[in-house]
């Protein structure tokens, strides 16, 4: 998964477990940017009696490098406080949570913000209410007026909503952690006896709690001014979340703990899935502790990625090249460039989001590039799409099925031009998104147009099951205007020849049939596979 329990340490301290940041040029509102972290991994809607929050000792940051040395330039803190107001009662509540002060509600949370920069504080915002859980409707009749009421709008332009949601990251995470499967290819595997299937989003019925903050761009610029140039490297910003706790844990006779000492980071995360996928267990919490600024020391993990060695070995004959590339010993300068720096200008015609030479885990946004809401893909840049992943993050960018493809080798051509990518590697994917421009991962989630652009979260009473595979293998219409798009679309560029036409060895989609031709195992069907572009 993204980040959801990747690491030994950090899997058994949930409220500090950092699962997913997204940032994006907002589709409505295209003169902010909207960061959004997500904690508290695999929530199961019925939560109760103790339900799910952040932690009152933990303390959250979303990170800003705006001069690309992997230092934080801009800082936003957050810090939570929890409160009793019924301490008689074992409830959570004793009637319907109608508003955010309902005497029926007993157990609440508040949070701050705090923004950090050049070495100042300022408190934007205290004692701000977060909305209870989404219990069931007789406790949260109207979850969706509550989570509105807790939509605070601060000074400076700035909005944040910090509390539970529906779960947008979707992966097939049953399969994949199969020895490496892909459903829609598994006929193919070397350890399969099963046919081509759709695939199975695990998270669909999975809520997070997201701390979700727009703000304008002049806030996260250098110099304080709109970027406007998409060439200029002062346009591109790099991005991460984390999680600290102090060093010190008493437990006291009581029942009370007590924290005392210096913070220390306990989680962080920016690409998805490089500390799941790039980093060996053994030094998953290592990576956890450390700044983006040393990332250097984690290269060779980028250059040389293990599942890149193991697809060959997965599914025989399948892909040849990227077997030959591995032999080679050349280091993957396309994965270095994606995860660690940025792309220069230059390598996809018409696109830049380059920091520098610093290598650092950032997700890295060129904030000039607008969003497009007519029909972007989710595959962002591999589907001929500026503005989505690895250009930020939006919430409905299928960021698996993009970063498969390129350990595949799709973007190994970027960077040398002799390099020829196997047919399969620009047709693997996980089979949940119906096509390229299905913002809905299959039917299985529901982004919101607007702020907070996750959905609603799962209500506990409903509880809705688990593994509910794709809705159909067709192509999903897309609402006009982007509505349910949420973290908007692709670069309004106008001129996508140059990107097309620089990006066509970059995907090369070919259809699954393509594959079984390549190496048949067993018949396939006749239908195209869940997910597949033509």
């Amino acid at each position: 998964m993204s980040s959801h329990k990747e690491a030994p340490g950090i899997s058994g301290d949930p409220a500090a477990d950092n699962t997913d940041v997204y940032a994006f040029v907002s589709p409505d509102k295209p003169d902010t940017v909207t960061l959004i972290a997500n904690f508290v991994p695999l929530e199961d809607p019925a939560g109760g009696p103790n339900f799910f929050e952040f932690g009152d000792d933990v303390l959250y940051e979303i990170h800003i490098d705006n001069d690309g040395d992997g230092i934080p330039n801009v800082t936003y803190q957050f810090k939570f406080h929890t409160v009793y107001k019924l301490p008689n009662t074992f409830l959570y509540n004793v009637g319907p949570i109608e508003s955010l002060d309902s005497k029926n509600w007993n157990r609440r949370q508040f949070g701050s913000i705090t923004r950090v920069a050049d070495g100042k504080s300022e408190v934007l915002g205290s004692d701000l209410a977060c909305p209870p859980c989404n219990i069931g409707p007789l406790s949260t009749p109207d979850f969706a007026a509550l989570a509105s009421a807790a939509i605070h709008n601060l000074p400076g332009g700035r909005t944040l909503y910090t509390g539970q949601r529906a779960e947008g990251f979707y992966v097939d995470v049953g399969a994949i952690f199969d020895l490496g499967n892909l459903r829609p290819f598994q006929n193919l595997h070397v350890g399969s006896q099963m046919p081509q299937a759709p695939g199975v989003n695990g998270l669909a019925t999975k809520n997070v709690h997201s701390i979700i903050l727009q703000v304008p761009k002049t806030d996260l610029t250098a110099d304080g001014a709109a970027p406007t140039d998409a060439t200029k490297q002062g346009s591109v910003i790099g991005v991460y979340a984390s999680a600290s706790r102090q060093r010190s844990k008493m437990y006291e006779a009581d029942g009370t703990i007590v924290n005392s000492g210096p913070w220390v980071q306990v989680s962080r995360l920016a690409n998805p899935l490089f500390n799941e996928v790039l980093i060996p267990i053994p030094k998953k919490d290592f990576f956890n502790s450390q700044k983006p600024a040393e990332d250097k020391q984690f290269a060779s993990n980028v250059a040389a990625p293990e599942l890149s060695h193991l697809l060959p070995v997965l599914y025989p004959e399948v892909f040849p090249n990227l077997a030959a590339l591995n032999d080679s010993g050349k280091p993957r300068a396309d994965l270095l460039a994606i995860f660690l720096t940025g792309l220069p200008a230059g390598v996809v015609p018409g696109f830049q989001n380059y920091t520098g030479p610093t290598q650092a885990d950032l997700v890295r946004l060129n904030m000039a590039i607008p969003p497009t809401t007519d029909n972007p893909s989710n595959l962002g840049l591999i589907g001929m799409d500026p503005a989505g992943y690895p250009n930020g993050r939006r919430v409905f960018d299928d960021v698996v099925t993009i970063e498969l493809r390129a350990l595949a080798g799709t973007t190994y051509a970027l960077v040398d031009k002799s390099y020829t990518p196997d047919k399969a590697a620009g047709a693997v994917t996980q089979g949940i998104a119906s096509s390229n421009t299905d913002v809905t991962a299959g039917n299985t989630v529901h982004y919101l147009p607007t702020f907070p652009y996750l959905g609603t979260p799962h209500g506990g009473y409903h509880n809705p099951g688990v593994n509910t595979p794709a809705a159909d293998l067709g192509d999903m219409p897309i609402p006009v205007g982007g509505v349910d798009t949420g973290g908007g679309g692709t670069a309004g560029v106008q001129d996508k020849g140059g990107l097309i036409a620089g990006g066509a060895a970059l995907v090369g989609a070919a259809v699954a049939g393509t594959i079984a031709a390549t190496r048949p195992r067993h018949p396939a069907p006749s239908e195209e596979p869940a997910g597949q572009t033509s």
